[in-house]
């Protein structure tokens, strides 16, 4: 008897202990369900929680929680776990790294473009990259493929459709003209070597394109990919740095050259010669194109008297360098607030915007700017445009009252976003359609 009573203590107290551990763990989890309940809310009310761009999708019913796509993606609070379910916080944030993709293991992510009310316009191409236009073809960010491995394979694929339809008589200077030199283009560039073509790669700013304009220590790409005439590129959680390096070394061991700071204005067809024309007046004639231009375009200017001087950029690059100089830093975007706040340490740094407040900024740099501003480490000018640039000085003129200020001045960093290249490919004749919540990468 007394061992029968020993053994239903026993029992008893086992059952107490899991349902104890099960009672902890529920709550635990409602706890953090909870809490990125709140992110969300504060996610809409921030105006974060709708996607821009590509993004990720989650299929609940193949959801296991597992959490595997939280710890893999490199930025913080796109996904969380919501009821038990993965969801998506954050979204406007994702950067299209394509690791959560990856690390389910489930296969319940898919990456997509636009959503049910957000369209994002993209061109029109076949499965073999062509456009509508015969001759054109498109590779990566442009066609709504922003992933870096994902981007490399395309301008690969693409370079080798080009050759299966190519014609070695014809009476243009090249074979193809690359437009772009992000990983789309680069991997293009080093596909049509490898083919023999007679090829030229046409750069508006720098090699890399949008990677370029990165910070220094963002990761850029989290998997490994293939890369013709070189192999396995076997670097994961890889920074610009390392990628530019990179490319750089490829690139120059193959002796290519990319034109840098060839900005391509126009492109006419004649008899299946296309004829591209660059912003300096250089005019090229090829059989075929291939567009892998970023789907941010070009940097939109003020349209200011004395924007055309040197000390004007349009990106910020290695601020650590930059010491001892008076700044102004224009526009109120994240891109506008984190440079400000990576040149206020070591300069004197003006930051204007055109509104009074502060809209849809992350919640860590909204509160990083106003307490920068609130200690003095930055002179805020809401409300102000700028009306002039000279050598030394620059002018800004109050939205309201058009009273003007003159202040000392060594640089200038503009982030009044992009202009989309819509238009350019319209006057190409390349079809734009819109994406309501299209998969890109899905499991098959």
């Amino acid at each position: 008897m007394e061992l029968i009573l020993e053994q239903i203590l026993v029992y008893a107290t086992v059952i107490i202990l899991t349902v104890g551990v099960i009672f902890i763990y529920l709550r635990k989890q409602k706890r953090n369900s909870n809490i990125v309940e709140q992110k969300i809310v504060q996610a809409k009310l921030d105006g974060l929680y709708e996607p821009v761009s590509l993004h990720p999708v989650v299929d609940v019913n193949q959801c296991i929680k597992s959490g595997a796509c939280i710890v893999a993606c490199p930025e913080k609070d796109i996904l969380g776990i919501r009821n038990g379910k993965a969801t998506t916080i954050n979204a406007s944030h994702c950067i299209g790294h394509g690791a959560c993709f990856h690390a389910c293991p489930t296969q319940a992510i898919s990456l997509c473009i636009g959503t049910e009310k957000r369209g994002v316009e993209l061109p029109h191409v076949s499965q073999t990259f062509e456009t509508n236009v015969p001759g054109v073809f498109i590779a990566g960010e442009l066609g709504g493929m922003g992933l870096i491995k994902n981007a490399v394979v395309q301008g690969q694929q693409a370079v080798e459709n080009i050759v299966k339809i190519f014609k070695k008589n014809h009476s243009a200077d090249f074979d193809l003209i690359i437009i772009g030199a992000g990983p789309a283009g680069i991997s293009a560039s080093l596909t049509a070597k490898k083919l023999g073509l007679r090829f030229l790669t046409l750069e508006q700013d720098t090699l890399g394109g949008t990677v370029f304009t990165f910070p220094r220590s963002k990761i850029v790409m989290t998997s490994a990919m293939d890369l013709p005439l070189f192999g396995r590129v076997k670097l994961f959680e890889t920074s610009k740095t390392e990628l530019l390096d990179l490319w750089h070394t490829v690139l120059s061991k193959n002796d290519i050259t990319i034109k840098e700071n060839s900005k391509v204005e126009a492109i006419q067809s004649d008899n299946g010669i296309f004829k591209v024309d660059t912003l300096h007046g250089e005019h090229f004639t090829t059989r075929h194109i291939l567009l892998t231009i970023g789907r941010r375009g070009t940097p939109r200017k003020l349209g200011a008297p004395g924007e055309n001087h040197e000390k004007v950029a349009y990106r910020l690059l290695e601020p650590e360098d930059i010491k001892g100089k008076n700044i102004l830093v224009v526009g109120g975007g994240d891109s506008a607030v984190e440079s400000a706040l990576l040149l206020a340490d070591q300069n004197v740094v003006t930051l204007s915007y055109r509104s009074e407040a502060f809209n849809r900024l992350k919640v860590k740099n909204n509160q990083k700017i106003s307490e920068a501003i609130s200690k003095g480490l930055i002179d805020m000018q809401f409300n102000t445009s700028v009306e002039l640039i000279e050598k030394n000085s620059i002018t800004l003129m109050h939205n309201i009252t058009t009273e003007r200020q003159t202040i000392a001045n060594d640089l200038v960093y503009i982030f009044a976003g992009g202009e989309l290249p819509t238009q350019f490919l319209q006057k190409i004749g390349i079809q734009i359609t819109k994406k309501f919540g299209e998969a890109v990468l899905k499991h098959n």
